[in-house]
């Protein structure tokens, strides 16, 4: 949704104290010359997310470290500049974008792993880390951080964290939130503040850990993060099956659990995605299929054969066919390949993606998705639904062309009523997402006013200023 401000100058900025030339000066003496960058070219990557509508900053700014971090946050309130801090910049509600101008805050250089222990099962890390850099390196020392967005390659840790993000594997792990068991944080008016620590227990004062994560980066600026570390799971098996409808699919969901099996992922495709994906890559559907699982299990080499083999006679007796269980790690990454092609194959139905992420009790997800399918058809709109089953987070996709302001109008309405139908169906308006300046009009209608009220009263006390990523979630 475009979001129109008034003082945007010629080419899409802003303009506050933060370009006023002693204002740089001292941005330059803080972070070094070389860490402020302000030519066009430079900071145009910094104006935009997944969305794409650009709000280029006046400046970017690229600290090290804490010190320098607080020492911006400090400036800008004595200047009254906004700052808005940035990861990856994949988000898909503009959680990270610049909306009302002032600098970014890029943690590119802030990047380091300080600490992995694998027998306290703890890793200590800088927010400009990759997720599958933090991966990869806990893995190698022989244990697990589960939480992987599809961004995961591209995606920073202080992101995650400020977004709370989710991924294909929360049906048995749970979303970020769940495995940050400690910050170090700079608040919106510079103060350094430790919350948690390297413990899984800790009950002293409130819990501003869990405060921080989900606040989409309002609240505070995270400079270091300790995550909680699992066992890395000896091996993993898929189960991938066809069915003719989503109902029948998703119906299997919690048969898993009367099987008394916790799969790590349950993902589902719609029969438009199936045929997006088939039309751009021919992976073999036929025209029956109306739905597609993907069931993942994990643990030791034999519960995990034993359990593939479950879940592929729950699929099989609740109406799948076509039924495949890898047997190899190639195997499973074959079957995979499938769900990763989905974002590139619907490019070609529209150039503008609403990319929604609602989010319902999982066993209302078959209404859920029949009715987004009535609401497609309503406002003449191409739809696709596919994501989460595992935890009835779904992503719906409304296609249209950017350039057609009538399908563009279409689309928004068609979202608005997915809104309303998911939170009719005790669910919210984004399991993983978050709000940003995108789902900011929607907020009233997963929240009431008195809630909304209470997290506006912590905005104001952390944040008097309103230097903070402005212009995000409250309208």
């Amino acid at each position: 949704m475009s979001r129109h401000h008034e003082g945007i100058t010629g080419r899409g900025r802003a303009r506050t104290a933060a370009s006023d030339e002693d204002v740089l000066a001292r941005l330059r003496e803080i972070v070094g010359a070389e860490n402020v960058l302000v030519d066009e070219d430079k900071v145009e990557p910094y104006a935009a997310d997944a969305v794409k509508e650009k709000f280029p900053p006046e400046a970017v700014l690229l600290p090290r470290t804490t010190a320098e971090v607080a020492s911006i946050l400090k400036l800008a309130n004595e200047r009254r500049f906004p700052v808005t801090a940035r990861g990856g910049g994949v988000g898909y509600t503009g959680g990270a974008v610049p909306v009302e101008g002032g600098v970014v805050i890029g943690t590119d250089r802030m990047n380091r792993i300080r600490e992995i222990n694998a027998d306290d099962l703890y890793v200590v890390t800088e927010p400009g880390v990759t997720t599958y850099a933090l991966q990869q390196a806990v893995e190698a020392e022989g244990v697990f951080y589960p939480p992987d967005p599809a961004s995961y390659k591209t995606s920073f840790i202080g992101g995650n964290i400020a977004e709370n993000a989710g991924g294909i594997r929360s049906a048995k792990y749970g979303v970020t939130k769940h495995y940050v068991i400690g910050l170090e944080v700079v608040t919106p008016t510079g103060e350094v503040i430790r919350t948690g620590g390297l413990t899984s227990k800790n009950v002293v004062g409130f819990d501003l850990t869990g405060l921080i994560c989900g606040s989409e980066g309002m609240l505070g600026i995270i400079t270091e993060a300790t995550l909680r570390l699992l066992p890395l799971p000896e091996t993993t098996r898929t189960v991938r099956a066809t069915f003719k409808t989503m109902a029948e699919a998703c119906a299997c969901v919690p048969r898993f659990n009367r099987a008394r099996v916790t799969p790590v992922a349950i993902e589902v495709l719609d029969r438009n995605a199936i045929a997006a994906v088939e039309t751009e890559f021919a992976f073999g559907f036929g025209a029956d299929a109306g739905a597609l699982l993907l069931v993942s299990v994990d643990g030791h080499a034999s519960e995990v054969e034993r359990d593939a083999l479950i879940c592929e006679r729950v699929v099989r007796d609740g109406g799948g066919f076509d039924v495949m269980r890898s047997e190899t790690r190639e195997e499973e990454e074959r079957l995979w390949d499938v769900r990763r092609a989905i974002s590139p194959a619907l490019k070609k139905f529209g150039t503008m993606k609403f990319n929604e992420d609602v989010v319902v009790p999982r066993s209302r997800v078959p209404e859920l998705v029949a009715r987004i399918e009535e609401i497609g058809k309503l406002h003449d709109t191409f739809v696709v639904n596919f994501g989460h089953a595992g935890d009835g987070n779904i992503h719906v996709n409304f296609m249209c062309d950017r350039d057609d302001p009538e399908a563009m109008r279409r689309a928004r309405a068609a979202v608005r009523d997915t809104f309303a139908f998911s939170v009719e169906l005790g669910g919210t308006i984004s399991g993983e997402h978050g709000i940003g300046y995108v789902k900011a009009p929607y907020l009233d209608m997963a929240l009431g006013a008195a809630t909304i009220d209470a997290m506006k009263s912590i905005k104001r006390a952390l944040d008097p200023n309103g230097i903070l990523n402005p212009g995000k979630m409250f309208l």
